[in-house]
């Protein structure tokens, strides 16, 4: 019987390596008739997301989230060709969409979302400022407390008391369709504050919705009515 050849098992060390993590290449099916995009289907997805949504975040929209970054560069061109900006706010895992700031005159604001009134506002602002304070750590908010916030509001603003409690109110339920305030499950009336408000609430919205809360406190011009309206960047 012939010996075996011996193998020389240092060459092995030259072959290409395999990428276990590469993903197999999709091959993209139009959607409906007259579908000419390039993107694969879960970039456009995100991105329809993206212009229909405040923002999407890694906690509640994982797969969502993942897609954004995934196709992010694509995702930023398509966006910028409609004065749009792609944000997207690694510490937090949040991602939206924001009107770019330049002066045109043939330009077209797309950004429509629906702004936040006054008291809804005014809220966002005081959990911006204790989720910040809080350095990282859960924030709990009970009704009561939200409430309190409120306090000192003078009397002459809302003389109305049953009007004041409703506006308060609806201001907790619009914040908790955001998703900003997000309901306990042991106690209906107590809400966790959402990280995210960190990433929507910039320096610029929390300074301008101050100046707006000195306003309502000092009952000026405008500050008892609920058509006061400004827009989170998100």
């Amino acid at each position: 019987m012939s010996a075996n050849p011996e193998v020389d098992i240092t060459a092995l060390s030259a072959l290409p390596q395999v990428d276990q993590t590469a993903r197999t290449p999709h091959q993209r099916r139009p959607r409906f008739d007259g579908d000419v995009s390039e993107m694969p289907d879960r970039a456009c997805w995100a991105l329809q997301q993206l212009l229909t949504r405040r923002y999407i975040s890694a906690e509640s929209d994982s797969d969502l989230y993942s897609w954004v970054l995934e196709y992010r560069a694509q995702l930023s061109v398509r966006l910028s060709e409609l004065d749009l900006l792609l944000r997207v706010v690694d510490g937090a895992d949040v991602a939206f969409v924001e009107q770019a700031r330049y002066e045109s005159a043939r330009g077209a604001k797309l950004l429509r979302r629906e702004p936040l009134g006054t008291y809804d506002s005014i809220l966002a602002l005081h959990l911006a400022q204790m989720m910040r304070a809080s350095g990282g750590q859960s924030v709990v908010i009970s009704r009561d407390e939200v409430h309190g916030l409120f306090s000192g509001v003078p009397g002459g603003v809302d003389r109305d008391t049953v009007t004041f409690t409703a506006r308060i109110d609806g201001a907790i339920a619009r914040l908790t369709a955001l998703e900003i305030l997000r309901k306990t499950r042991d106690d209906e009336d107590s809400y966790t504050i959402s990280p995210v408000i960190n990433a929507v609430m910039t320096a610029s919205v929390i300074s301008e919705l101050q100046q707006q809360f000195e306003l309502l406190l000092t009952g000026g011009v405008g500050a008892d009515r609920d058509d006061q309206e400004v827009a989170l960047d998100a």
